[in-house]
């Protein structure tokens, strides 16, 4: 294992059961849990082009003598080595730095300073802007754990999708799990998903771990979801053009994780995908 996700440890009840969701995770591509146990309700963390201040809500602060030795407890429960993070530089006295080298970030809803919105389909601007800037692809979990044994990959023919499909093809074979695509078409011409995938030299990786590819040329996108087995990872671009355009800045995105209740990877502009 020589990936890392990064995970702020919140010490309550659904706390527990979005850590428990980040270890199965783990397992699952085999990576580790690095996981931050926050003293103060805000850090900072630098990408390249952009400094985002993160602000968390009271619970993360929740009874820190049991913090450590409850992680510690649900790591250990899936058969991992917990790591722990201590920030080592400050920009302010509360104010750590938190690296941004890491292969993954579970990022709850409740990173938000509209916290009183998560329960009716949002995703905080901090959120979105750790989307934007990382070069790592987020997680955004579902509120209760929520095993997965397959992965869908939202697919509309983008950059960003294309991302998104070459990280899904990546993890499949660190899983071993299969694949379904969903489309919902927005072309007229039927033959330019394939032209993508050709392009992209895709062709061959997509017949070796797509089982199914569900196309929608009719219907809402809310409906079509439906189709979306409730026990795979969702993988989606958070930029471009297709089933996605604009999701981060305009309504699909809250649309989308509004209506299934599946684990969300999300790809940004400055995820680099590799084969």
């Amino acid at each position: 294992m020589d990936k890392e996700l990064f995970h702020i440890f919140r010490n309550t009840p659904l706390g527990r059961e979005t850590l428990m969701q980040s270890v199965h995770f783990c397992r699952k591509v085999g990576a580790y849990p690095v996981i931050y146990i926050p003293r103060s309700t805000k850090f900072l963390m630098y990408f390249e082009n952009d400094v985002v201040q993160v602000d968390l809500d009271e619970s993360y602060l929740s009874d820190p003598p049991t913090a450590r030795r409850h992680a510690e407890e649900i790591v250990a429960e899936a058969g991992l080595k917990p790591v722990f993070f201590e920030p080592k530089h400050f920009t302010a006295s509360t104010l750590p730095d938190i690296p941004t080298h890491y292969d993954y970030m579970c990022c709850p809803r409740s990173i938000s300073d509209l916290s009183h919105k998560i329960g009716l389909g949002y995703i905080g601007p901090r959120v979105r802007r750790i989307v934007k800037s990382a070069h790592f692809p987020v997680l955004i979990t579902s509120p209760a754990y929520k095993p997965w044994n397959g992965i869908t990959v939202l697919f509309g023919g983008s950059n960003n999708a294309v991302k998104a499909l070459r990280l899904g093809i990546q993890l499949c074979r660190q899983s071993g799990c299969e694949m379904t695509l969903f489309t919902q078409v927005e072309k007229n011409d039927p033959d330019h998903y394939e032209e993508v995938i050709r392009e992209n030299n895709l062709e061959a990786e997509v017949a070796k771990y797509v089982k199914r590819w569900d196309r929608f040329d009719s219907g809402t996108l809310e409906t079509n979801l439906y189709e979306v087995p409730h026990d795979n990872l969702v993988i989606m671009g958070a930029y471009g053009h297709g089933v996605i355009r604009d999701l981060m800045f305009g309504s699909k995105m809250e649309r989308i994780q509004a209506t299934i209740t599946n684990n969300l990877l999300i790809v940004g502009p400055n995820y680099t995908a590799r084969l």
